[in-house]
């Protein structure tokens, strides 16, 4: 079992993953809405990834006898200008989600829980991936600036395929 200021701060943590699959959820509706499909389709498996993240966290804190409370999900922000501004904006989260996640790492050693660090440990290797993915698709946009190339971008993002991994 954990103390209850982990299980208060995974707790939180919790809340940050359902608003970061309510904001790739809204992030996927702008692209859609836009006419980037290929985009709004790689948004949408970030939105259902977030969410199994979420999850994660919530049978962790289950199998750990800690209290959940579910929290106000906060209403993201989504009004555009550029698909670069949106995928920018996707990476700024993630770089507050790997901050974040660091912070628990941090209070799980502080507190000699070595059960909750191990767990983190996950978090942490994921962040390591979903910044660098952001980065790649964010270098590629900022290569064809404003012209034709978004377009063939957009298409090679269609082609992202589900992490099955994710929920394990």
């Amino acid at each position: 079992m954990i103390n209850k200021k982990m299980a208060s701060e995974l707790n939180t943590q919790l809340n940050k993953e359902f608003y970061s699959s309510y904001l790739y959820l809204g992030m996927s509706t702008w692209c859609a809405n836009t006419g980037y499909n290929g985009s709004a389709s790689w948004f949408m498996l970030q939105h259902e990834e977030e969410r199994m993240h979420a999850f994660k966290i919530y049978n962790y804190m289950l199998n750990q006898g800690a209290k959940i409370e579910l929290l106000t999900i906060e209403q993201p922000d989504i009004n555009y200008t550029s698909l670069l501004e949106c995928f920018k904006d996707s990476l700024k989260h993630e770089q507050m989600m790997t901050h974040s996640f660091n912070e628990l790492c941090d209070l799980a050693i502080k507190q000699k829980d070595h059960a909750s660090y191990g767990y983190l440990q996950w978090f942490v290797q994921e962040q390591i991936e979903e910044e660098a993915s952001v980065g790649e698709i964010i270098s590629k946009l900022k290569l064809v600036g404003d012209g034709n190339g978004i377009f063939m971008i957009d298409s090679q993002l269609s082609q992202r395929k589900p992490d099955t991994q994710v929920g394990a």
